[in-house]
């Protein structure tokens, strides 16, 4: 390269950053040699530049040796064009100029590599680390719990200002390539300025932007991303999350836990079962109450209709708004415990559930049997193991509650089978989403 091309390229990359506080140029001499070095200290590691870069240039004595070894180390490479030049060292890459020539010094800093322990996603039994905010650690935890050649790992940037590094993981053997070419064209056409974490990708998906259902599954757990490896998923990494995306995802993902493949066989199957019963309870079960104390409560025996009516005595409102009141104080409640300090977030909300409820029941704005109803909801609606799925159907239930309302006992079955057409409709590039076995074959 021309020393006037050199020094024109130097001129715009220090006019470009230079006026930054944190950005270093500086220039290094010996009696044979001279390098100059351009880079931002808080994003590079100076430790690396010291250890790899100085020590041996001035220790290296010839012009000739020192260049053999900047040419031969595996953390510099060659100089391309300037703006994939300004998009390293804004990353925390050096720029170096020696003998008419550029480099780039891979002296980027990792500060979130340690490997955090699983808060969202708890199991009693099996692994308990999670992913870290670092990809290069996130990755090396999926390889080594998942040490086969045929993964494949691909690259790519999302986001015009943040430029977000994402990988694209999936095992050639295995994932349908149909869904892997679905999967790059989604991540190219996607057009934002900030690309901060996987969870984004619900947002962003236009078909499904204003959906109920999540189509895509978040995990913070390097086993559960193993497991849907070998099943054929694709897993996506960002950058800067502790999360990781699995695609496609199906009804069935949303209500495994890791927990299954630690237990016995018909422990395993007991959990799931139980699950569903809870997904069913927390969907029906506020409208249930409504539709057969307003309108059928000739389906209960005698005694048991004449508690509940007995209890609804001083209750001055219709059954209906009754389960409104309750369902939104209970509502308020987990939301409270979620954005409160974890020290004393789930002592005040067991307290003022508690004083609520029994505030609300004796001064007759409540029946006691509401209690019990409500609290069997919120209970039920925690057994979910996926959080995403477990907001969706604390929404869902107020669907069918509104048709039971209306229409009765008639309204609550209209409005679970309307419920469960539309998630047939639904698909996860390509996967419909109440699928029980997976319909593509893996390749072996």
């Amino acid at each position: 390269m021309a020393t006037n091309q050199v020094q024109s390229i130097k001129d715009s990359l220090k006019n470009k950053i230079w006026p930054a506080e944190d950005v270093v140029f500086k220039e290094f001499h010996t009696k044979e040699k001279y390098i100059e070095a351009l880079y931002i200290k808080t994003i590079s590691d100076e430790t690396i530049i010291q250890d790899k870069l100085l020590k041996p240039f001035f220790e290296i004595p010839s012009q000739d040796l020192f260049l053999d070894y900047l040419q031969s180390s595996p953390l510099v490479l060659p100089f391309e064009s300037e703006q994939k030049t300004l998009d390293e060292v804004i990353k925390g890459t050096a720029i170096l100029f020696y003998q008419n020539a550029i480099y780039l010094f891979d002296s980027k800093v990792d500060r979130n590599n340690s490997v955090l322990d699983t808060t969202v996603e708890t199991t009693i039994q099996g692994p308990q680390s999670g992913f870290s905010e670092s990809l290069p650690t996130n990755l090396g935890l999926i390889r080594k719990r998942y040490p086969q050649t045929s993964l494949n790992v691909e690259s790519t940037t999302v986001g015009t200002v943040s430029k977000t590094d994402v990988m694209i993981l999936h095992d050639t053997r295995r994932a349908d390539t149909d869904t892997l070419t679905s999967i790059k064209q989604f991540l190219a056409s996607i057009d934002v300025h900030m690309f901060q974490t996987g969870e984004q990708l619900l947002d962003i998906i236009k078909k499904s932007n204003r959906a109920l259902v999540p189509v895509m599954l978040v995990t913070e757990r390097p086993d559960r991303v193993a497991v849907n490896l070998a099943a054929g998923k694709i897993i996506i990494l960002v950058s800067g999350s502790p999360f990781a995306v699995v695609l496609p995802t199906v009804m069935k993902d949303f209500m495994s836990s890791m927990e299954d493949i630690y237990q016995t066989y018909w422990v395993t199957k007991f959990l799931q079962i139980l699950r569903y019963i809870g997904f069913l309870t927390s969907l029906v079960l506020p409208g249930l109450y409504v539709a057969v104390t307003s309108y059928n409560p000739e389906l209960f025996r005698v005694q048991l209709a004449l508690s509940i009516a007995g209890s609804r005595m001083s209750v001055p409102y219709p059954s209906f708004i009754e389960v409104l009141l309750m369902l939104f104080m209970m509502e308020m409640l987990t939301e409270a415990s979620i954005r409160l300090p974890k020290a004393i977030g789930p002592t005040a909300t067991t307290v003022g559930g508690l004083i609520l409820g029994q505030a609300a029941t004796e001064a007759g704005l409540v029946s006691n049997i509401m209690i019990i109803i409500t609290s069997s909801v919120a209970i039920s609606n925690f057994v979910i193991p996926i959080n995403a799925f477990s907001f969706t159907l604390r929404i869902m239930k107020y669907f069918v509650l509104a048709l039971g309302t209306l229409f009765g006992l008639v309204g609550v079955v209209l409005g679970f089978f309307m419920l469960i057409a539309y998630m047939v409709k639904l698909d996860s590039f390509g996967e419909p989403f109440l699928t029980l076995i997976q319909s593509k074959p893996s390749k072996e």
